[in-house]
């Protein structure tokens, strides 16, 4: 029955999760999220305090810590990355690192059932972080590698099949506040695009979960944030 906590601080939105697995019962999922543009310092503490509040626990109760590893905003992956090293440190617990992108694309299958999605990120400098996925039955498939790429370069990525049926593609993040520069074909082929959505604690503490069930958590100090800078290539997953 384990007990995991997951923070995020990749964006304008700083979030806090706590999940809890339940053998035969339904899980227990516990989060809080705000907009807090330049306050993820002030706000991610208290979160966490009172996401175990509300699940009665004590932090050592915890089995291991998450956080959004990125990609996102450089001071905001710093600021989560240092809270959950020294939980992890301090509780002597391991450390998950979840993508920004991958997040985004399970809370958009989880909260509305969408099945292809390309998760993008503005990263500055006109050019933007992404990823496409293929989500069903509440996981999440990668379709190509998360990439940096301007805007413009952004092609809709081939399915299973080597086919580019783009009836249904959606796109999710803030990445999407520049798809007037992106191809025509790229435009044309989203059904619906979500540059609003930012990334939740909640889905990365699912994420979290069963990359600790699959034994891919690793001591706190092993861990680091993922930037991209120097990916610039969208290629297809092998």
């Amino acid at each position: 029955m384990p007990i995991l906590l997951a923070l995020d601080a990749s964006s304008s939105a700083c979030s806090a999760a706590l999940l809890r697995r339940r053998d035969g019962h339904a899980d227990e999922l516990i989060s809080r999220f705000a907009l807090t543009p330049r306050e993820h310092t002030r706000r991610l503490l208290p979160m966490v305090d009172e996401v175990l509040a509300e699940a009665g626990l004590d932090a050592s109760a915890l089995d291991a810590v998450a956080y959004g590893r990125g990609p996102g905003s450089f001071t905001g992956l710093r600021i989560a990355a240092g809270v959950a090293q020294g939980l992890a440190f301090g509780l002597d617990r391991p450390l998950v690192g979840v993508s920004t992108l991958e997040a985004l694309a399970l809370g958009g299958h989880r909260r509305h059932h969408y099945r292809r999605l390309i998760t993008a990120l503005d990263a500055r400098m006109g050019e933007i972080y992404v990823a496409a996925w293929q989500c069903r039955d509440g996981r999440v498939e990668p379709l190509s590698e998360e990439a940096v790429m301007p805007p413009e370069r952004l092609r809709l990525p081939a399915l299973e099949d080597g086919t580019q049926d783009d009836a249904d593609w959606v796109g999710i993040g803030s990445g999407w506040n520049l798809r007037e520069q992106m191809r025509v074909e790229v435009q044309a082929g989203l059904g619906l695009c979500l540059p609003e959505v930012e990334a939740e604690a909640a889905d990365m503490a699912l994420l979290a979960m069963e990359a600790l069930a699959r034994g891919e958590a690793r001591p706190a100090h092993e861990v680091q944030p993922v930037y991209l800078r120097d990916q610039v290539a969208w290629q297809k997953s092998r």
